[in-house]
């Protein structure tokens, strides 16, 4: 990573979202850029939306294509709802004028004359519109046409030569259809920005974003997702939470359920997560909701993301419990977002968490559950890292989050198929027992990084009453096993 600019140094907006953020600000000006990815990867479109920014402030733009014809660019405009108007779009000869009888070269190599001549116009275009902001589509052609790596090489360096004297900034699109990379043109250019598509074994592709080289500034390194939508690329920053540290109050984040703060020596702390843990049924989505709920009491603001359950389910159940979901659903203090990680990529989710807590001024966060988040999006090798900069970043801005994970089996053997507990500064365990012929459930706090908790084991009801717990229950042992037994010693406590 280059040294930062001083704050002095002026920049040129790119016009997509998220980019200039990874960028540091923006791209600086008069200085030519490599933009590679493999076809359909989003080079044309960041390409209009480069020249579009600089419309928008009265800034000449001028598209050199070589590839696609201006119908085609025109097309792609019109799908993001574009006017490409105050566009110059300069399209180079069609194949049907290399087919002509004058345009056969019989002294000298056809590659020789064209590459010459294409040249030539391309300068002569440049000069004529005096345009500041200039894209070439594709250098595969050009690559072509110089027939080798040295007079391609030349050619390059005369183009760079020639819009660093007319204070251009040019974006060079390369599609990657070489056999090798192209390291002599990276060499060359300011900055090279490389544009990825991945097809996972199932759902939508995944599109990221990675700045290979950017000289003179500071830059957001790694991989970003970023999808395309009607109005362009939008770009997920990946985030860095040490990035957005602020500070925050100490004090108890409450339940709404005496016995459950209790339990948590007060309540939560204030800006840190909690993970409720425990097999199917056990009413870990019920208290999740039961904490949004309490926050929506206070005057605060909850956001709810589900990945197993339908909406409809969760309200019924929330109603059926009498926890009183419905009002906050209506005057928006509660948001539920039912999410589809198949056609979600991780960096979106994580933009959309963001903007719950900096946007809405979410002050609970729900993720239920992590089975689905995690297990939805095998192909994605780093979520758990990701999901440990999520968690810190909410908590650094005074949220609090809730993380669901359903276990397998119900008694006896227990198995975690997520193991993230150290990454939750607090472990709410819920298991069932059986007593009496009957099955129920226990709720014990596991763990509680800031402060003092319970280290008793209260029973947990769900009824039409809502969610109560017991007393601590210390005439039983054995109950985290499934299968407690009476001591009679402490009977009469």
């Amino acid at each position: 990573m280059q040294t930062e600019l001083t704050k002095e140094t002026p920049r040129v907006h790119s016009g997509v979202h998220g980019l200039d953020d990874i960028l540091g600000g923006g791209l600086t000006p008069n200085r030519l850029y490599l933009i590679e990815g493999d076809p359909g990867s989003g080079k044309t479109t960041l390409a209009l939306q480069f020249l579009l920014e600089g419309s928008r402030n009265g800034e000449l733009g001028l598209y050199v294509t070589l590839s696609e014809t201006k119908e085609e660019l025109l097309s792609v405009g019109a799908s993001h709802g574009w006017s490409l108007d105050k566009l110059n779009i300069f399209e180079l000869a069609s194949g049907g004028e290399a087919l002509a009888p004058e345009a056969q070269y019989t002294m000298f190599h056809p590659s020789e004359v064209e590459s010459t001549e294409t040249m030539k116009r391309i300068l002569a275009e440049v000069d004529r519109i005096g345009a500041t902001r200039i894209v070439f589509d594709s250098l595969s052609e050009i690559r072509l046409l110089a027939q080798n790596s040295l007079r391609y090489r030349r050619q390059i360096l005369s183009l760079k030569q020639f819009f660093a004297a007319r204070d251009c900034t040019v974006l060079l699109l390369d599609d990657r259809t070489s056999e090798d990379s192209d390291l002599q043109l990276r060499s060359i250019a300011h900055g090279v920005i490389v544009l990825d598509q991945l097809a996972p074994e199932y759902g939508s592709e995944r599109r990221r974003l990675r700045i290979l080289k950017l000289r003179g500034q500071k830059y957001r390194g790694g991989y970003h997702d970023f999808i395309i939508a009607r109005g362009g690329l939008r770009i997920f920053p990946r985030l860095i939470a040490a990035e957005h540290i602020v500070s925050i109050a100490r004090e108890h984040v409450p339940s709404g359920l005496k016995q459950l703060d209790a339990l948590m020596g007060g309540g939560l702390g204030r800006g840190t997560s909690t993970l409720l843990q425990g097999p199917a049924g056990t009413g870990k989505s019920s208290v999740a909701i039961q904490y949004a709920v309490a926050a929506a009491q206070r005057g605060e603001k909850a956001a709810v993301f589900i990945f197993d359950e339908s909406v409809n389910t969760l309200e019924a159940r929330s109603e059926g419990l009498n926890i009183g979901l419905r009002r906050y659903l209506d005057d928006k203090t509660i948001t539920i977002q039912q999410v589809d990680p198949a056609e979600l990529s991780p960096g979106e989710f994580v933009d959309t968490v963001r903007r719950s807590v900096e946007v809405d001024r979410a002050r609970i966060i729900v993720i239920d559950s992590l089975n689905g988040y995690l297990h939805a999006m095998p192909d994605e090798r780093f979520l758990v890292i990701q999901l440990h900069e999520l968690l810190t970043y909410v908590g650094q801005q005074g949220a609090n989050t809730i993380l669901v994970v359903a276990q397998s089996g119900l008694v006896g053997s227990i198995t975690t198929p997520v193991e993230v507990s150290y990454l939750a500064d607090n472990v709410l365990l819920f298991r069932y027992f059986e007593h009496s012929a009957e099955l129920r459930v226990a709720i014990s706090v596991m763990k509680k990084r800031s402060g003092e908790h319970e280290r008793t084991i209260r029973e947990i009801r769900m009824s039409k009453n809502g969610i109560e717990l017991s007393e601590p229950l210390k005439i039983f042992s054995g109950i985290l096993g499934g299968a407690p037994v009476v001591d009679e010693r402490k009977k009469d406590l």
